[in-house]
């Protein structure tokens, strides 16, 4: 089974920049079996992991970043792959 994480945080203001250097600086303490970051507007920075594991493993995800680079909370997901009809 492959499941995803996604990991999405809003820079604070003028922090977009910081934000998405922290981000592709993470490393996790396993390999997935691919990550994607992106970027949106608001400074908003998304990354996505997926990982051959299921649903409920126990998975490393990207930490909070320092306060003064965001303006809340991450927010996290966590999705499961399901097959095209």
């Amino acid at each position: 089974m492959t499941v995803a994480l996604m990991w999405e945080a809003r820079a604070a203001e003028g922090r977009g920049a910081d934000l998405l250097a922290w981000v592709r600086a993470q490393r996790l303490p396993g390999e997935p079996l691919r990550r994607e970051t992106f970027r949106a507007p608001q400074d908003r920075v998304l990354v996505v992991t997926w990982w051959d594991a299921p649903y409920d493993a126990p998975l490393p995800e990207l930490p909070e970043p320092d306060p003064e680079l965001v303006t809340r909370t991450v927010h996290r997901w966590r999705f499961e792959s399901v097959a095209d009809d």
